[in-house]
């Protein structure tokens, strides 16, 4: 209600569609930035109903989807939002609303981990853990998409069925479900023994088995996993964002000639770098993804369930990718 008049570099956007992910309520206390109430749904796509005077690259009735700041003052779960141009791009024709919302985010997180930080190609060996998320589904299309060998692995009988029903096919699918599955061992098998040239994590277990929760200890590979699983010149891309290396470990990854890449989901918003490097990004990764893949998404849900839905999320025990459609 009661937006302020839509001026300078800003857009007016009907949401059509608004995707929920979990608020990183510890990142937000960490940058200064906590509130007591947050706004829900970032990702969000709409039409343009009114552009600023200095707005360059939309104008009404454009259809966009972007992700809202994390400072923004707008939720993407109403009717009518404000938002900087940078943050918006054009939604392609073919793609629907609920697809675009649902894949802006993970596109972008796939997009940054294959691309900006291990330099995809054609040819390469990849291991892609959890593949049956949201963030899995598409980081795997996306490999495929670049000629590359896709591993990886699935923490559930129905990940597993899922996983190798993809087409093409992946090259193995490591069923790390019962914990038996020894995840190392089976890269290097595929491999010839020479190791994966990418690694996409889904977290890792950084201690021994005493110390870490039970449902962590099956699911994730240990770091040492990891490291072991590299090959010569490998890059491993972590979301495990207080991952610790002892001097050990950073002697193998030197033997190797191995890097290490955090993939933080909002370095385009904390870094210093210019507005129109995000706009750019999200161009570039946006379009390269919806116009060749589908996201891993959930039954569009009217806005009356979303609450419901948030605080399953929030609990990080959602699978698949929820999408609030108007």
């Amino acid at each position: 209600e009661n937006l302020p008049v839509t001026e300078d570099n800003y857009v007016k956007l009907q949401v059509k569609a608004c995707a929920l992910s979990q608020i990183n309520t510890k990142l937000l206390a960490e940058m200064k930035m906590e509130k007591e109430f947050f706004p829900v749904g970032r990702e969000i796509a709409g039409i343009v109903l009114d552009v600023g005077n200095k707005v360059s690259f939309f104008q009404p009735d454009d259809e966009v989807v972007g992700i809202l700041p994390l400072d923004s003052e707008d939720p993407g779960l109403c009717e009518v939002v404000r938002v900087h141009e940078h943050y918006l791009v054009h939604k392609p024709e073919k793609v629907t609303w609920t697809e675009a919302a649902g894949t802006i985010r993970d596109g972008v997180r796939a997009y940054t981990a294959l691309h900006y930080l291990s330099h995809l190609s054609s040819g390469k060996s990849v291991l892609i853990m959890d593949g049956a998320s949201a963030l899995g589904m598409i980081a795997i299309q996306l490999a495929h998409h670049r000629g590359a060998k896709v591993i990886s692995t699935a923490g559930s009988l129905e990940d597993k069925q899922c996983l190798e029903r993809l087409r093409p096919s992946l090259a193995r699918v490591i069923d790390v479900s019962n914990g038996k599955a020894h995840v190392a061992e089976s890269c290097l098998e595929e491999t010839g023994g020479l190791g994966v040239d990418i690694v996409l994590d889904a977290g890792v277990r950084l201690y021994s088995k005493d110390d870490e929760p039970a449902v962590k200890l099956q699911l994730l590979p240990h770091k040492h996993d990891i490291i072991t699983l590299l090959g010569v010149g490998g890059h491993w891309v972590t979301t495990e964002e207080n991952l610790q290396l002892d001097p050990p470990d950073s002697h193998c990854l030197f033997l190797k000639g191995a890097t290490v890449s955090f993939l933080n989901d909002e370095v385009w918003n904390l870094s210093n770098h210019p507005m129109c490097s995000t706009h750019l990004h999200l161009d570039l990764a946006f379009l390269i993804i919806s116009f060749f893949f589908r996201p891993q998404l959930d039954e569009p849900i009217p806005l009356y369930e979303a609450k419901v839905s948030m605080e399953v999320i929030q609990k990080q025990q959602g699978r698949k990718k929820l999408v609030v459609q108007f």
